[in-house]
Formats: structure tokens, sequence, C-alpha cells
């Protein structure tokens, strides 16, 4: 179950005003209404999941209005002047800004601003120096509409100002792409991982450091993943990337377990809630975010009735003679954090056009476990990989798999990765416990299909 203050709700009076926002400027504003268009047909997702933040005017909605949906105000250390900053801190949606002046502006949220504006074809001018924290451009002014995109490098705030990290910046990233993954023994591994982390924290600060981390984390994954390589593709046609992301899933051995948790907070995370998927699901995982990134990590590792009541992410989890779901796919492709990569990515998407339309490419979606009203998950087809003979030769002498198992294990691979399709409404910001067991238990590499079965 969620701990107490993480009881995500749902807030439909939000999303209405959101939907009224938005459909209002697409209205108003043609080029932004072709590219929502283009954006639901050519990529399958829905252009609300690529906003940053909604600007209006003070006229337009007062504090108080914004207040009766559940958005607070918050201070903000780089404060635009005359802007007032809004969000509601249960939900996953966006802020909003009121200020002077009689228009209102969307700003979008790409991963690169050059590709957004190269592809979308307007050439606009970019304010900010490139690598930077934050950049802007603006797309589209018509009436009193602005279409702007915005490109965040690990900050939060709103103020475009140069950035005297920018080096350091591309050096840490460049060693996060090129770091290495394959060591002797995982505890080397987890230790060189942590050193490299810490440094690039103590040079640049944990939110750039973080933001030039995931940048690489997800270029890993993708490369082994042909439904995150087609994706990409598809929203790489518009410019977008991977700005539509909604949390990044690793798993763990649970000697490693505390490890990993110590590396994502030596870059600022923060703890949010812990999953427990029952006393028989033989899992549960900690759910990790950095406000000023806007990353979600969900972490996975095998976890039995009697240690739900402790604190495991610190507290360290000793190894058992059996694997569960999460420690067998941990002990055939090795750790998330180094060799494995994630488990899966989650994106944002128009959950049912998404499944749809991957099938033109070959690629299948299974069977959602989550189709709620405020909540839809499916996992893509996993992708098989090979598993390594040192690695089955181990587990079968530690009587963790067995004979036959690692001779099909050995022939035909096992499944490595996913991508999942996610969409979220009412912003609804948490996740389905029961479902989401449910697909753990579905993708146990012990239950996969072989071939010569």
């Amino acid at each position: 179950m969620a701990e107490g203050k993480f009881e995500w709700g749902l807030y439909p009076r939000l999303e209405e005003f959101v939907k009224e926002q938005v459909s209002s400027f697409l209205t108003k504003n043609e080029f932004a209404r072709d590219l929502s268009t283009r954006m639901l047909e050519e990529t399958s997702t829905r252009f609300t999941d690529w906003i940053d933040h909604i600007a209006i005017p003070a006229t337009a909605a007062s504090a108080a209005k914004l207040s009766s949906i559940g958005l607070a105000e918050e201070s903000q250390n780089d404060a635009v002047k005359g802007v007032r900053v809004f969000r509601h801190s249960q939900s996953y949606l966006f802020p909003f800004l009121l200020r002077r002046g009689g228009s209102t502006e969307i700003a979008l949220k790409p991963e690169s601003i050059e590709d957004f504006a190269q592809a979308i074809g307007t050439g606009p001018e970019i304010i900010g120096e490139p690598f930077s924290r934050l950049r802007k451009a603006i797309i589209s002014k018509e009436g009193s509409t602005i279409l702007s995109a915005v490109e965040r490098r690990g900050y939060g705030g709103y103020l475009i100002k140069e950035s005297d990290d920018r080096d350091e910046y591309l050096s840490i990233m460049g060693a996060f792409f090129g770091r290495r993954r394959l060591f002797e023994s995982d505890e080397e591994g987890m230790e060189e991982t942590g050193v490299l982390v810490s440094e690039s924290a103590r040079r640049i600060g944990g939110a750039r450091a973080s933001d030039a981390f995931f940048r690489a984390e997800r270029a890993y994954w993708q490369r082994r993943n042909r439904a995150g390589q087609t994706q990409k593709a598809r929203q790489d046609r518009l410019g977008l990337g991977w700005g539509n992301h909604d949390h990044h899933t690793y798993r763990s051995s649970r000697k490693n377990f505390s490890r990993m948790i110590g590396i994502f907070e030596k870059l600022g995370y923060a703890c949010r809630e812990k999953y427990y998927a029952g006393e028989k699901a033989g899992w549960g995982a900690q759910i990790l975010e950095h406000r000023e990134c806007g990353i979600v990590v969900f972490t996975d590792v095998d976890l039995w009735p009697e240690e739900t009541r402790m604190d495991f992410s610190h507290k360290g989890l000793r190894p058992r003679g059996e694997l569960g779901t999460v420690g067998l796919w941990v002990g055939l492709h090795g750790e998330s954090i180094l060799q494995a990569g994630m488990h899966h990515l989650e994106a944002r998407f128009d959950h049912d056009k998404l499944s749809a339309d991957l099938q033109a490419y070959g690629l299948k979606v299974m069977p959602p476990f989550s189709y709620f009203d405020f909540l839809k998950q499916a996992f893509t087809q996993g992708e098989r990989w090979k598993v390594d003979g040192k690695r089955l030769d181990a587990l079968l002498s530690a009587s963790l798999i067995t004979k036959e198992q690692h001779s099909k294990f050995s022939a035909e691979g096992a499944i490595g990765s996913h991508m999942e399709n996610l969409e979220r409404d009412q912003g609804f910001k948490g996740f389905n416990r029961s479902s989401v067991t449910k697909i753990i238990r579905e993708t146990d590499p012990r239950k996969q299909r072989f071939t010569g079965a």
C-alpha cells in the first residue's frame, strides 16, 4: 500500500479547467491546432502531455479561482517580475502562470528546441545558450495567443540566464553516455557508478547532473528496445524526443538495492511512496522523484512480507535462497543501473491509438494491466535478450534455475525490456498496485513461452 501522505487523488475540476484552457487556445491558434492534430496522428501522443506550463493573463483567472481547483502559489527563487506560479502539489499536471498582459501562452517541452524548431519548420529565434538550464523559442503568435517551446536541462524555474557550467555539463553528459557498465563484480560497478554520480553532482549540482544522467539512460535503454526505437523515431519526426516521459523503471538485486537508491539520492531524488504488492507477490518498489527535473524513478526489488514494515530502501536486504521475478531478471541480465539498463521506460500517449498504431510496425502491445478512466497502462511485447552463459551457470550452480530452464534460456534468451504505453487523466499521479503485481507475474522469465516448448 502507498504511505499515507502519498494517497494520490483524482482532480476532475482541475482537468476540466486544463481542457477549457487548451481548447480555447487551439481554437484561436491555427498553427497549434494543426500541430496538435499531427501529434496525435503521427506520434499517438496528446498535445496536453507535451505542455510544460500555461501562462494566462491575471484578468482571465484570479488567484482565488486557481486556488478553488487545488492550485497553490509557489515561491520562486528565480522569479520573473510580475509572474505568479501556481501548481497542484498532488497532481502530475503542469503549473499555471498568472502574469500581466492580455495574451495566453502555452509552452511545450521538447527534449531539444533546435530539433523541434527544424522539424516543424518555423525557424524561430532561440533565447538562451545551447546546453544552458533553460532556453525558449516563440513558435507561433496568433491574436492573443502565443505558442512557445522551452528546453530544460535540470532547472524548474522560468528565468533565462547564461549558465556558467555549460562546458562542465557537456563533459559530465559525455561521461554518463560513455560510462563503464560491465565490471568484474557488481560491488565494483556500484562503487564506481556512485563515485561518478557524486562527483558530477558536486561539479554542476544534482539537478543538472540528473538531467544529463537520464538522457544517457534513455539512450542506452532505447538501443536495445525496438519499440522504443520505433516510437522515438515517430516522435522525432516532429522534433519532440522523449519529452513525454512519465517514469523510468529500474530493477535491482536485494544486495544492491539500497546502494542503487543511494546513487539516485546523490542526484537529489527524494523517496516518495513505497509500494508493497501483497504478501504473495514477492516484490516491492520504492518510487523517487526529483521535483526540479520533473523526473520520476520506479525501482523494483524482490521483497518478502516481513520486510514491508522496514525501511528496505536504506537498511539493506540480505540475499535469500530463492529468486522472485525481479531477482531472476537481474540474475539473467544484470543490475539495471549497470549492464542491463532500464527494464522499461514509461511515456504518456493516447493509449488506445498507440496500441493500434504500433501494429503497423509489427509491434504488439500486451493486454492492459490498468484500464481506468484516470490510468491506462500496457507493456509492449518484451524484447528478448541473449543471456550470458556465465550468468546461467552461476544461477544453475546456486539452484536458482533448473537444468531445463538453463538450456532454454541459453538457446532462446530471456525477456529483457519493454516500453510502457501509459495514459493519465484527472490529474492522477500514482500507480495501480494490484495491476502492477499482475503484469510483473506475467513477465516472469520462467513463464515465457519458448519456441522449443
